[in-house]
């Protein structure tokens, strides 16, 4: 992970150029994502349905029936009702903003920096597929809450709160865990992105009340590469 020059436009957690300066950032995520999460789709976790996403103005050669007249009333705007396949898995990804990401040494970008685009990566190639994905930081405990969707409205909300998430701090994770599955009311996929600074046997207690909920997880252990030689 080298220096970057970070501008503030929350975009540029998708800028090609780059991803391609932060190591294998996108294929770990394309391998998460086509590789995992394609075994899941093809299991009786996975089913359809439909539900209301969102609205958006009317457009020549949009179905007329698909215009909602009670706005129309209440605006004098024609705007038409937009549904998604609702599936039964959905993802939640987890980012620790305790004040132990925000180490880097010798130049390169923190671990918390390194986890935003990690998380901005995953969560575009889960909507691209159409899976709905949400995201919860947490310190010491549960922070910004951003629900499942896989609309883009939603993703543009995910990818601004990724922008503005800084380190605080500390993270107690043996209490802040069971916090977070409390907030996760629909059993999914849970996608950690964390240092994991604690004793181990509090991370698998931890991440153990997520499986009993029975939540498939995935862990991403971000270290900077001085600690892995530490």
């Amino acid at each position: 992970m080298t220096k970057l020059k970070l501008e503030k436009d929350y975009r540029r957690f998708l800028d090609p150029t780059t991803l391609a300066k932060i190591g294998n950032l996108e294929l770990i995520a394309r391998l998460v994502v086509e590789g995992f999460l394609v075994g899941l789709h093809k299991s009786p976790y996975h089913g359809f349905s439909v539900e209301f996403a969102e609205y958006r103005q009317y457009n020549p050669g949009d179905p007329p029936k698909s215009i909602d007249w009670k706005v129309y009333a209440r605006t004098d705007k024609f705007f038409v009702k937009e549904y998604e396949e609702e599936t039964n898995l959905k993802a939640y990804i987890l980012l620790d903003k305790s004040g132990s990401m925000g180490f880097s040494y010798g130049g390169r970008i923190t671990k918390l920096e390194y986890g935003r685009f990690l998380a901005a990566a995953l969560a575009y190639l889960m909507i691209k597929q159409k899976d709905a994905v949400g995201l919860l930081t947490f310190d010491e405990k549960p922070d910004t809450v951003i629900p499942t969707s896989m609309t883009r409205v939603q993703f543009m909300e995910l990818l601004k709160i990724l922008d503005r998430t800084r380190c605080s701090n500390k993270t107690r994770i043996n209490t802040t865990f069971p916090a977070l599955a409390e907030r996760i009311k629909r059993r999914g996929l849970i996608i950690l992105i964390s240092d994991l600074l604690d004793e181990p046997e509090n991370i698998v207690s931890a991440l153990k009340q997520f499986r009993h909920r029975k939540n498939e997880v995935i862990v991403f252990h971000i270290l900077d590469p001085v600690e892995i030689n530490f």
